[in-house]
């Protein structure tokens, strides 16, 4: 696991574990033997630590997360390397992350090469540093910089890392990591020429009331917008322990905060949704030798909100894209907005004007379907009606070159209906993004019966081209995502005609752990969406169709569910709607009465976990990580719950079927029963993660 060479007075630790070289029980004695030996070693004046492979270090074995420590664990190596009074150096030729970066910051020096990337994204796992990265780091590069790095988990590219003094020598031009060893070999033999080598715990040049006031402003400002993820909280505390205690304690108090989220369910729930999101590339079906499309420019049919989110991921990715639209005014409209959204960009700061103005010139604006006919990829945008969008696909069917993958946004409808209006079904598929299209990361790809594979090969990997997360699924009414929402949305109706008030189920869902409730959420996002959807397709929503034909639509009108005087963002109470309520539950002959928050959360939670059992059951999602990474990243299900069926196996899933079994008797909606494969599995006394382990 450790090569160990001397020569002229260094000694050369290679790691050899590869592919990632993760710092599990075995590999760290070794190391640390090997350490020790070289620090033991009168014939050793210094000492490089390097790697093979591609990565330096990726990290720990997180296998062994949650199990019994074994010996001897990582903070105890490292302060071992770290007091060594010979100077040992890094050799970090690629990613050095989490562990592989605590290791880094125990040595007294760090070379690193042009592929070398540095992070510690523990925080995406649920985590912290466990091994000194939150005491060490801020001591190196400044508090507010090393929280702002940590709490992010990005890793910085080589040349970052030299100028926030991460790294002390960056050599640009070495690229095999024997070479970078020669170079920390030189920088080895000078701090061995110099006397003690530098530790960054003695540092605390960096450790004044500056730096405690800028990390602090940034401590204030994730604890307001992530307070509830318990690792953020323990990594304000464990920063901040470095300015109110000595280095030994404050590395006891990073590493119980460590200990105490290995232990806590909400840090397992991150875990497994960071995991369950990784698995989502892993397409039934699709393996790396599926032939993939060349996407080299775009067409998006449709210039509306929606329309224009797409056409800006595609320019934002650098592949030139033509906006379609009917006529010349809803077109100027779209271009309008595409334009004031990169505008509003350059004047917060986040895009140079250069950038805008490039972006903008790979956009270009037509009328009339006919401006399709050059694009790899349609993406049509357009009305959410089946007749609309058959005649836009029939008329791409003549006009779209061969080849060329013809993609439908649609967010309910049948995509195998929409590929039969064309002689390619082959070529067809759903990419449904999420509203803002630029902003938000999902994107459901929708695999139709006769979509072919290098298709939707070419769709996934143009997904991630343009920054999002796509999550493949089947053709099902509102696919994953959307279909279960209605279940939720079909319950929250109910509760408020038995005698919840939409300021009390928003406050019931916020409490969960959603940012908003599903009333405030409507309201922003505009009542009418769901009152088309619903009168295309039959369904009826009691309040909400009312409140629609008041003409009461939401923020944008001022009112929907609540109140928004003047403009404001934020809703207030209604007495109108509280009203309209309870003449409705009056009319229906149904007693109103106080519903509780508890009854409230599973009222409208367990039939969307029930919705998703039928999904599996049907194999519209491949495992139940696909259902919980789609409501993770396009619903603001909250993370640190680990997403819909995770949430039901924490609560055990023969409670969730006897629940919905007392919802149907209560309502009479047999459509609440446990679905087949929820009713099976209870049981089997199993769990929805059973399934994926198949």
């Amino acid at each position: 696991m450790i090569r160990q060479e001397i020569g002229d007075g260094i000694a050369v630790l290679t790691i050899a574990s590869p592919p990632v070289n993760a710092l599990g029980g075995d590999l760290r004695a070794a190391l640390d033997r090997a350490v020790s030996g070289a620090i033991a070693d009168p014939a050793v004046q210094a000492v490089v630590i390097a790697a093979e492979g591609r990565v330096f270090v990726g990290g720990a074995d997180i296998s062994e997360f949650g199990k019994p420590a074994r010996p001897p664990v990582l903070p105890d190596v490292l302060a071992r390397l770290e007091a060594s009074p010979k100077p040992v150096v890094a050799a970090i030729h690629g990613a050095a992350l989490g562990g592989g970066l605590e290791l880094a910051l125990a040595c007294h020096a760090r070379v690193v090469g042009p592929a070398a990337k540095l992070g510690l994204p523990e925080i995406r796992l649920g985590l912290i540093p466990g091994a000194g990265g939150t005491q060490r780091l801020p001591r190196l590069i400044g508090a507010a910089a090393a929280f702002a790095m940590m709490l992010d988990g990005e890793p910085v590219e080589a040349e970052a890392a030299l100028r926030l003094g991460l790294a002390d020598v960056f050599e640009p031009d070495v690229l095999e990591p024997g070479s970078l060893v020669a170079a920390a070999r030189a920088l080895a033999r000078r701090l061995a020429d110099a006397g003690s080598p530098p530790r960054i715990r003695d540092r605390s040049e960096r450790m004044d009331e500056a730096a405690r006031a800028a990390f602090e402003a940034r401590a204030a400002e994730a604890l307001e917008r992530s307070g509830r993820l318990p690792n953020v909280a323990a990594l304000v505390d464990a920063v901040r322990a470095g300015f109110e205690h000595p280095f030994d304690e404050a590395l006891a108090i990073e590493r119980a905060r460590f200990l105490a989220l290995v232990d806590d369910p909400r840090s397992r729930a991150l875990r497994y949704a960071f995991f369950a999101e990784r698995e989502t590339a892993r397409v039934p079906g699709l393996d790396k030798d599926t032939p993939r499309r060349p996407i080299r420019e775009a067409a998006v049919i449709g210039a509306g909100t929606m329309g224009a989110g797409i056409a800006l991921c595609f320019a934002n990715a650098g592949i030139p894209v033509t906006v379609i639209e009917t006529g010349e005014a809803a077109l100027a409209r779209g271009l309008e907005r595409m334009r004031a959204t990169y505008a509003a960009s350059v004047a917060r700061g986040s895009l140079p004007q250069a950038e805008m103005d490039e972006r903008l010139a790979r956009i270009d604006g037509r009328v009339g379907l006919e401006h399709a006919g050059e694009a790899d990829i349609v993406v049509e945008a357009a009305f959410e009606d089946m007749g609309v969008k058959t005649a836009i696909f029939s008329g791409l069917d003549r006009i779209a070159k061969r080849g060329a993958v013809l993609a439908t946004n649609t967010s309910y409808l049948d995509v195998d209906r929409i590929a039969a209006a064309t002689g390619r079904p082959q070529d067809v598929l759903g990419l449904h993004f999420f509203s803002p299209a630029n902003v938000m990361r999902l994107v459901e790809v929708v695999r139709a019966e006769r979509t072919g594979l290098d298709a939707l090969a070419t769709a996934n990997d143009l997904a991630r081209r343009l920054g999002k997360l796509p999550v493949t699924v089947g053709v099902s009414f509102g696919f994953v995502g959307n279909r279960m929402l209605a279940r939720r949305s079909a319950a929250a109706e109910r509760l408020l005609l038995e005698g919840a008030l939409p300021h009390e189920i928003d406050a019931a869902v916020t409490g969960f752990g959603f940012r908003m409730g599903p009333f405030a959420m409507a309201d922003l996002a505009g009542l009418d969406i769901g009152w088309r959807t619903r009168k295309a397709t039959g369904a009826t929503a009691p309040i909400a169709d009312a409140l629609c034909e008041m003409g009461r639509l939401g923020q944008k009108t001022g009112r929907g569910f609540y109140r928004y005087p003047e403009g404001t963002r934020r809703g207030s109470r209604d007495p109108e709607v509280e009203a309209l309520i309870a003449a409705q539950s009056e009319r229906r002959g149904v007693a109103r009465r106080n519903v509780a928050p508890e009854e409230i959360v599973a009222r409208l939670m367990l039939p969307m976990v029930n919705e998703g059992a039928r999904i599996l059951e049907e194999g519209i999602a491949a495992r139940p990580g696909d259902v919980d990474t789609i409501w993770l990243n396009g619903y603001n299900w909250p993370a640190w719950r680990g997403g819909p069926m995770h949430w039901a196996d924490g609560l055990g899933l023969a409670r969730v079927a006897a629940d919905l079994d007392a919802f149907a008797a209560a309502t009479g909606d047999e459509t609440l029963r446990p679905a087949p494969l929820l009713a099976r599995l209870t049981r089997e006394d199993g769990r929805f993660a059973d399934l994926a382990a198949r």
